[in-house]
């Protein structure tokens, strides 16, 4: 599996807010592993931060706008799409105002810049959901529809049609994530002038002019409309060509408006928070059915997350047997609960306990319907993570492992006498001053039977 990655150092890049007008500074910042995308508005007390995550979006009206406890960031669609289309696992942006900077449209300037700040991997694997099924969202009220399939990579193809003798059917294809830069990146936003209208009317676009969007003219432009817009765009002159676009800026592509919504497909997507296998068939997208369709992945990604139950084969010698386990854990029975460690990198660990009639808890808990305590298995996970922690010394058998911290604990499935329970602990953070965060889960009869948060510390032997 791929590594996750970084930025090698911080970046900054300054310009205007397309909608807001506002002078914006803009700092990528190296982030850690685990960390995903976020947002920081260093212009407001405390310095909030809001995750780029799919349950923030709160308005799609000429952009994707996410809001966290009245927090809100603008636009942020052509931002995330540079950092997937990079490949960029983890990183922070700081923001002095709501909206990072509109450049020219496109996400070719983010681009530019990550890639002179480095592009460095991290000491953990990337998260990627395989997308094993056809999973669809459309909207009955535009025609709009996202559908993703099984593919080998990620993949994206979009197709618009926008009704208009301007600009009529386009599409638009992306078939490696990694053509991002050279086939994607430059596609500029774009608008048509009915539009344009209504938004100079209603105050919007104040950072907008003729270098960062394409405006496409799909009616008659009276003289007054002219005059309106040479001074909203701070031009002596303005004339449409002959293409139908206003002048001062020439096509990338013939095909850019197709690229653009191909852009904004992806940067919205990455709302989801995880890498996506499989091929996006976008047919007349925007920014409402988009970050829909993301919240409707997001959500069946967590659930199959939360139900994966990992398989190992039992018949296959351990990692670690009962008697290595007990050379480093300072617990023994009836209190030691685990029976075998099958797996462990510096990432995660996975332990085994086979369930039997004989534990000693089973005399006084509920005799006639014998059940494992809950709390039993938390500290079954906790063993397990225990190893992981403690793999980190030279010397194990020296130190003892505290709990400090248990969060989200929930159980879902009983455990009765004959199950076999596998544990998987995973580092939320990395460990540092023997202070280990943990993701931990239990399964058992491929059902997730009991999941928790944990925090422990592990310290020397008095």
């Amino acid at each position: 599996m791929a590594k996750q990655k970084t930025i090698a150092k911080e970046v900054t890049l300054e310009g205007v807010g397309l909608h807001t007008g506002e002078n914006v500074t803009m700092k990528f910042v190296p982030a850690p592993i685990n960390h995903g995308y976020a947002f920081k508005r260093v212009d407001l007390e405390g310095e909030p931060i809001i995750e780029a995550d799919a349950t923030y979006v709160v308005n799609t009206q000429r952009g994707t706008n996410l809001e966290k406890r009245g927090v809100k960031i603008q636009t942020s669609e052509h931002v995330l799409a540079a950092l997937v289309g990079l490949e960029i696992d983890n990183i922070l942006i700081e923001l002095d105002s709501s909206e990072p900077p509109i450049m020219d449209g496109s996400a070719k300037f983010f681009v530019e810049a990550l890639e002179g700040a480095g592009i460095v991997e991290q000491e953990a694997e990337r998260e990627e959901y395989v997308v094993k099924d056809v999973i669809s969202f459309r909207d009955d009220a535009t025609g709009s529809e996202l559908t993703v399939i099984p593919s080998e990579e990620y993949q994206v193809t979009t197709m618009v049609d926008f009704g208009t003798k301007v600009l009529g059917t386009q599409n638009a294809n992306l078939e490696h994530i990694t053509d991002f830069k050279t086939e994607i990146a430059d596609a500029r936003t774009f608008s048509f002038l009915h539009e344009l209208e209504m938004l100079l009317e209603n105050g919007l676009i104040k950072g907008g002019d003729l270098n960062n969007a394409i405006v496409y003219v799909d009616k008659e432009i009276s003289p007054e409309t002219m005059k309106k817009l040479e001074k909203a765009f701070n031009k002596e002159k303005l004339s449409v060509k002959p293409n139908g676009i206003l002048d001062n800026l020439t096509l990338h592509q013939p095909n850019e408006a197709a690229r653009h919504k191909l852009l904004d497909v992806i940067g919205d997507l990455a709302l989801t928070g995880t890498r996506i296998r499989g091929k996006v068939i976008a047919n007349k997208p925007g920014h409402y059915v988009n970050t829909q369709f993301a919240k409707k992945l997001a959500k069946i990604i967590k659930l199959e997350k939360r139900n994966k139950v990992p398989q190992y084969d039992l018949n296959e010698p351990p990692l670690m047997d009962i008697n290595q386990i007990m050379a480093m854990l300072p617990h023994r029975p009836p209190f030691l609960l685990i029976d075998r460690i099958l797996e462990l990198t510096d990432q995660y660990v996975v332990g085994m306990k086979n369930v039997s009639m004989n534990e000693p808890f089973f005399v006084g808990h509920f005799p006639g319907a014998p059940v494992m305590p809950g709390v039993l298995q938390i500290e079954a996970m906790a063993q397990t993570g225990g190893i992981l922690v403690l793999s980190t010394v030279p010397d194990p058998e020296n130190y003892l492992t505290f709990f400090m911290k248990i969060d989200n604990v929930k159980f879902k499935q009983k455990v009765l006498p004959g199950d076999t329970l596998i544990f998987h602990c995973s580092l939320i953070s990395p460990i540092r001053r023997g202070i280990c965060h943990m993701q931990a889960y239990a399964y058992a009869n491929n059902k997730l039977v009991c999941e928790a948060e944990m925090m422990a510390q592990i310290a020397k032997k008095s």
